[in-house]
């Protein structure tokens, strides 16, 4: 018995549905507004930490185009690729990282999921052990941020594939 994988190659990297709503420029000062919460929300936060809570709350809130520029984003400030393949599958996969990172990727999924309108006490406490209470406050701010921005990208179904790192960061 033969295994045939296939593989798909874009012909003209268009994506699969196209965008309903081209919000940033409808709602302009909406999106500047979000701009500079997230320049706020990054303020002394280790940028490696803060790609990768970028990338999981990505993953997490399905937003192709927030993974497609923040894994950039992440490569580009030298992030390995194998991190950042085993960041949807950590939980097996902790070895790869810091407790500090681990802290706040648990932080991340608690946030952003909120299946029990809470988030456990036991990974606030987890967190408040590896952050000072500002960088805390600040990492806070950034899951917020991001989770933002996906729900922007997910609702209006911003396509990837287009970012460059250095572009426009949100």
């Amino acid at each position: 018995m033969t295994t045939h994988t296939q593989h798909h190659t874009p012909t003209d990297n268009a994506p699969e549905h196209p965008a309903r709503l081209q919000w940033a420029q409808l709602a302009p000062d909406v999106y500047k507004a979000m701009v500079r919460l997230d320049a706020a929300s990054r303020q002394g936060l280790d940028p490696t930490l803060l790609e990768l809570v970028k990338v999981r709350a990505s993953q997490l809130n399905h937003c192709a185009l927030c993974l497609d520029m923040h894994s950039k984003d992440a490569l580009a400030a030298g992030e390995s690729v194998e991190r950042l393949i085993q960041l949807s599958a950590w939980e097996e996969s902790q070895h790869f990282y810091t407790e500090k990172e681990l802290a706040a990727i648990q932080l991340t999924e608690a946030v952003t999921v909120l299946t029990d309108g809470f988030v456990p006490d036991e990974v606030y406490a987890k967190a408040a052990k590896q952050f000072e209470e500002a960088e805390l406050a600040q990492l806070i701010a950034a899951i917020t941020v991001i989770n933002a921005w996906n729900r922007f990208g997910v609702t209006c179904r911003m396509a990837p594939g287009h970012y460059t790192p250095g572009d426009i960061k949100h």
